[in-house]
């Protein structure tokens, strides 16, 4: 047994972090707000005629953008506004879905991407789901123990924030959620089926303060556990609302 000791969502996919106090999760759907929108580029074959789910590689995303890393969020749920804060872009408050305010947006996250690589094109949605990077839709789980494990490899304190997770859990040992494959949590109110560990990519090399890389998770990752794991992906099967301190345990 043990709680929650952390939820997360990102609005717009590898554009901002926010924390939570409590969240409502619906069976077959993503975290609501997570993922919601996402920023498209030239080369991108999202079709806006016809909005489905694409691969994480249709849009600018961290792992080959590493200054996007650095971006914080905050929603108004009620408006669907969005406030990006960035250290050295300050903030900007906006609508994704409106394309005035679209453009704005576009205009002030430009600095961030190298003139030579791909720039942001438009803002876009999928209907009914967050653009995870699984072609279902999913919620992350990651647990502080195996955190504190990569910390303890590199021998100083590591942003939580890297590893971009939706519900971290206190009380499993190290990498016991790689056991929960195949498995149901019980978290607060919701049920959720954990299909599958995560990959990690370059993204997590990127300090969420700054956006530059500056640590080599996925080498601390191999030469420690044999493995580029963290966290798992899991599928809601139960509607129920989660808040910090609620209790988990594995069905």
């Amino acid at each position: 047994m043990g709680s929650v000791a952390n939820l997360w969502r990102h609005p717009i996919k590898s554009h901002g972090r926010e924390a939570l106090e409590t969240v409502r999760l619906s069976a077959g759907k993503t975290m609501p707000w997570d993922r919601h929108w996402a920023v498209t580029h030239e080369a991108s074959k999202f079709d806006v005629d016809n909005p489905e789910w694409v691969m994480c590689r249709n849009f600018m995303i961290a792992t080959s953008t590493p200054d996007l890393a650095g971006i914080w969020a905050e929603l108004d749920e009620t408006s669907a506004t969005l406030t990006l804060r960035h250290t050295t872009l300050g903030k900007i408050t906006f609508n994704p879905d409106d394309p005035a305010h679209a453009n704005l947006f576009l205009s002030w996250i430009a600095p961030l991407c190298a003139a030579d690589g791909r720039q942001p094109k438009n803002i876009v949605k999928a209907p009914d789901r967050g653009m995870t990077d699984t072609d279902f839709p999913s919620v992350s789980i990651m647990t502080n123990a195996s955190h504190r494990a990569v910390e303890g490899r590199l021998g100083r304190p590591l942003e939580q924030e890297r590893w971009r997770g939706n519900i971290w859990l206190d009380g499993p040992d190290m990498w016991e959620e790689m056991e929960w494959v195949g498995k149901r949590l019980r978290i607060g109110q919701a049920v959720l089926a954990v299909q599958e560990p995560i990959t990690r990519c370059k993204h997590t090399m990127a300090n969420p303060h700054t956006g530059k890389r500056d640590t080599d998770t996925l080498a601390i990752l191999r030469e420690g556990w044999d493995h580029q794991y963290f966290g798992v992906n899991a599928t809601v099967v139960e509607d129920g609302a989660i808040a910090l301190g609620d209790r988990y345990e594995v069905l």
